[in-house]
């Protein structure tokens, strides 16, 4: 038995000190704790570190010291553990083994559990070493030789794509081989590369590009020796440029590229340009401001050795939930020519340009909006910026406009100030209004009651409104606007407004709404007029005219009252039994009368007269008002007593389709007429008949048409020339003298539009199958590196879907297209041409509105062409034209912009990069200002 026991004694012994070493697999995530967790035993004590034997009993008292206290082998100090926990994790499998490794297999991701920022690694293979606190980490090749799985490495908030890195969580410091990190809009790679403790980068024969193709970028610069700071800067040494893997002879001795995430102030950098007329220059240098989040000012400077120079100032501000905005003013002076001779010409020039969006959340009871575009008449001609831009050359007009809108709606008011500027380009002149201001009270009930008790009373129904207005206004030239005089140049008045009406209904079928209006109209100034004989050239006389400054007040009131209803028809035509056709026709027919005093009256004062002789010895009567010309339009002369009729008629039709679904269509949307009479009138009493049309065709497109008769005909006088006379054309038998025509309209044609045509006159059906959105078809052109896409790991591959193929096995074309041609006609009497003594009647003349045609064409993905041209009718010319190309080059974009007819004439060729971080990295090929004329 005791050799049986003693063998057991050794196995146990065995398996017992075997047990610390022991291989395991888990597929859980471990953890290694932190430095405080395992030097917290030796803080306890352990009794195996002093031992009993080394002091002895028998001997401490005589020598002190024992030969046993200082053992032969030495102790192995513990190694100093890791300030965080370490977790680590892997979807396959984790190996530990005896010598202190680990080996994660699957999508294995360590975390190093730092306070202030973890420590991230992700890769198919990591290897950590538990005592060195150091980690390896590595893809998977398949069988194919594609890499999967490759590490990328996080600290903080800078991630790595690498293929391998070993790295050190105590001194964080690695190496990493084939690195890839995105700074800003760029990308820094390097083979071999070394991090440092602050996160900071050294590598050697590294690349800045950026190309989001990290493995072959079309360009990058070939960097000797470089330093990177993450999020904050790249700093190099000698460098140079390569495209498409051919190094240019572009080199730097050093370059220095900041990164932020936040605004900083800094500098513009400027643009070389060279132009015959305005000399050498540099353009768009300056400096950016960023003063806050909310607000930034850009400033900016051009200048030319031949004088010219310019200076912009922009700036941006917003203010969350309350409003945002932009701000640009600019002032240039342009030098052409050489001074001393005559072609020398000096012009000075500024603009402004202000836009204001008040967030519709900010307050309910106020609006303030501001659209302003105001420059002088020759700033979009001489600006530098132009000179390529046929739209911004032939601009005519420009508008301006400021408004402040306030809600008083507990007293029912609505306050609102405009101002408005239109601006003429081609004659300089300019309509200025300053202010608008408008004072409204809403619809109220004075008579209704605050309890009402039974039915309506007929007072309850009588409402009055109040409208206000107070208007300033100039029109001038825009060099002479500065220089006006507010009370002699500017037409200014007040316009007040009271009308009172009530609906009532009569006969339960009629409907009757009386009304009575009032306006009153202040102006500040009357101009009395004469006739002096001794004035004018020669002393033949003239008309003189004494203006009066003062408060004048004017004043007319008109009462009305108009009745209508609506009579509807229903018809049911015997065709067509099983779609059950059903015809409504509504007609609504309306008269009114309308009257008001004359107040041409001498009474009254707003109409005077003065008497003009005439060299033959008669004498003329002058009629004028003394308040014509101003802000609000005085009252018209002569006594009115109006009745008119108008009429008008909606036909309807409702069927069953065939899914047995019930259908409404408009065969006439509106069919009208109408005409006056006034009573108080001597001579022509009849106004002239008035007809419009409006057709519903389809979902898309509406037909109006408003047309208008004349009812009086044409007569010859005593001297034989043609003048209207007072009989009408009804007392000749005729209808209405048709007064003429206009209209415009515009059409779009693209690829389903002309799907549809073609389907229409073909008898095909229109493929529904294909895409309606108009995408293109993808660049059939290659990279050359298209081997290479398929060695590029996971995270960078893109989404592609197989091309669709027609019958024949081919890819099917498409081609996304649209072009929009508008125009229009007009047609009225050609008084040119002799009159028909028969019908009397002139011929008719139709003129053809210019016809423009603007569109474009997207051969592929990366190509793009759109153009904006026409053709004038009246001067037989083609109108400025321009064409466009683009080309989307990856990390470059190639555009060019040619405008062969029109007034000016030019190209533009233009490749540069992507990134705006190199903006002057580009090339640029463009006509000279001074042969936009005639250039070819």
């Amino acid at each position: 038995m005791k050799p049986r026991i003693i063998i057991s004694f050794v196995l146990l012994f065995v398996l017992l000190f075997l047990s610390g070493e022991a291989v395991s697999q888990r597929r859980r995530g471990k953890m290694i704790p932190p430095k405080s967790q395992t030097t917290s035993s030796q803080a306890a004590g352990d009794s195996l570190t002093t031992d009993s034997l080394r002091t002895d009993s028998l001997t401490a008292g005589l020598s002190g010291k024992d030969s046993l206290a200082a053992d032969s082998v030495p102790v192995a100090p513990k190694k100093e553990g890791l300030d965080a926990p370490v977790t680590y994790e892997a979807t396959d499998s984790i190996v530990f083994t005896q010598s202190g490794f680990a080996h994660l297999y699957g999508e294995g991701k360590v975390v190093y559990q730092q306070p202030r920022k973890p420590i991230e690694l992700t890769a198919d293979v990591i290897t950590m070493n538990m005592d060195s606190s150091t980690v390896y980490a590595h893809g998977v090749e398949d069988s194919l030789g594609n890499v999967s799985g490759t590490p990328v490495f996080k600290d903080g908030e800078t991630p790595y794509e690498t293929n391998t890195i070993r790295y050190n969580f105590k001194s964080k410091k690695g190496l990493i081989s084939n690195v890839v990190s995105q700074q800003g809009e760029g990308y820094v790679t390097g083979n071999n590369a070394k991090k440092g403790t602050n996160d900071e980068l050294y590598m050697k024969k590294g690349r800045y590009t950026t190309c989001d193709n990290h493995e072959h970028p079309h360009f990058y610069m070939q960097m000797t020796y470089a330093k990177v700071r993450p999020k904050k800067n790249v700093v190099t040494g000698p460098a140079y440029l390569v495209v498409e893997d051919v190094p240019l002879p572009l080199a730097v001795p050093f370059f220095f590229f900041p990164f932020s995430s936040s605004y900083q102030s800094g500098f513009l950098m400027p643009t070389y340009m060279d132009d015959s007329n305005r000399g050498f220059g540099l353009t768009d240098g300056g400096y950016y401001f960023a003063i806050s989040d909310q607000m930034d000012l850009k400033v900016r400077g051009d200048i030319f050795t031949k004088g010219s120079w310019a200076l912009n100032a922009e700036s941006n501000y917003i203010k969350r939930y309350k409003y945002s905005g932009l701000l640009q003013a600019s002032y240039q002076v342009t030098k052409t020519g050489d001074k001393g001779l005559p072609d020398y010409s000096v012009a000075k020039d500024f603009k402004i340009v202000w836009s204001h969006r008040q967030d519709a959340k900010a307050n309910p009871n106020q609006t303030f909006s501001a659209s302003v575009n105001f420059a002088t008449s020759s700033y979009e001609r001489t600006n530098i910026d132009n000179m390529y831009n046929s739209q911004a050359m032939s601009q005519n007009t420009k508008t301006s406009s400021i408004s402040y809108t306030r809600y008083l709606f507990d007293k029912k008011l609505t306050l609102s100030a405009t101002s408005n500027i239109a601006q003429n380009m081609r004659d300089s002149s300019i309509n200025v209004t300053l202010p608008d201001l408008n004072i409204s009270l809403t619809t109220i009930f004075p008579f209704k009651r605050k309890k009402a008790v039974g039915e309506e009373k007929w007072y309850e129904k009588i409402s009055v409104r109040y409208t206000g207005r107070m208007k300033n206004s100039i029109q001038t030239k825009d060099n002479l606007l500065f220089k006006s005089n507010l009370i002699r140049d500017w037409e200014n008045g007040m316009q007040h407004e009271i009308p009172i009406s009530a609906t009532f209904t009569l006969f339960k079928y009629f409907n009757v709404t009386p009304s009575v209006n009032y306006t009153e109209r202040w102006y500040t100034r009357k101009v009395m007029k004469d006739w002096d004989p001794t004035a004018g050239t020669n002393g033949t006389g003239a008309e003189v005219s004494d203006t009066i400054y003062g408060f004048n007040r004017v004043y007319n009131y008109s009462a009305s009252m108009s009745v209508n209803t609506k009579i509807y028809g229903m018809y049911k035509p015997l065709i067509f039994p099983k779609k059950a056709i059903q015809i409504r026709h509504v007609i609504t027919p309306s008269i009114s009368f309308s009257a008001s005093p004359d107040f041409g009256a001498e009474r009254y004062g707003y109409w005077t007269s003065y008497i003009k002789p005439n060299s033959d010895g008669r004498q003329d009567t002058v009629v004028y008002s003394p308040y014509a010309g101003q802000a609000f339009s005085p009252p018209s002369q002569g006594r009115s007593g109006n009745i008119s009729f108008s009429v008008s008629n909606n036909i309807e039709m409702k069927f069953k389709d065939k899914n047995d679904s019930i259908r409404k269509i408009s065969l006439i949307d509106e069919l009208g007429a109408s005409i006056s009479y006034n009573t108080a009138a001597k001579v022509r009493p009849w106004s002239n008949l008035n007809l419009n049309l409006r057709l519903k065709l389809s979902k898309n497109y509406t037909f109006s048409m408003s047309s208008t008769f004349a009812t009086y005909a044409y007569a010859f006088d005593k001297n034989g020339n043609v003048v209207q006379s007072d009989r009408t054309e009804w007392s000749y038998g005729r209808f209405g003298r048709f007064q003429g025509y206009g209209t415009s309209f515009s059409y779009t044609l693209n690829n389903d539009t002309w799907k549809k045509l073609r389907a229409l006159f073909t008898g095909e059906k229109a493929d529904e199958g294909e895409n309606k959105n108009g995408e293109g078809q993808g660049d059939n052109t290659t990279d050359g590196d298209a081997s290479n896409e398929a060695n590029t790991s996971s995270r960078n591959e893109k989404k592609t879907e197989k091309a669709a193929a027609d019958s024949d096995g081919y890819q099917v074309f498409k081609m996304p297209w649209s072009i929009n041609l508008s125009t229009g006609f007009n047609i009225s009497e050609d008084t040119s041409k002799p009159i028909n003594r028969n019908t009397m009647r002139y011929p008719y003349k139709i003129s053809l509105n210019a016809l423009n045609i603007n569109g474009n064409i997207k051969i592929s993905n990366k190509w793009a062409i759109n153009f904006n041209s026409g053709y004038d009718f009246e001067s037989k010319e083609i109108v400025q034209t321009a064409f466009n190309i683009t080309r989307d080059l990856h990390c470059f974009s190639m555009s060019a912009s040619l405008s062969p007819f029109g007034r000016w004439k030019y190209y533009n060729f233009t490749i540069r990069a992507n990134a705006s971080i190199l903006q002057d990295l580009k090339w640029e090929q463009r006509s000279q200002t001074q042969s936009n004329i005639q250039w070819y």
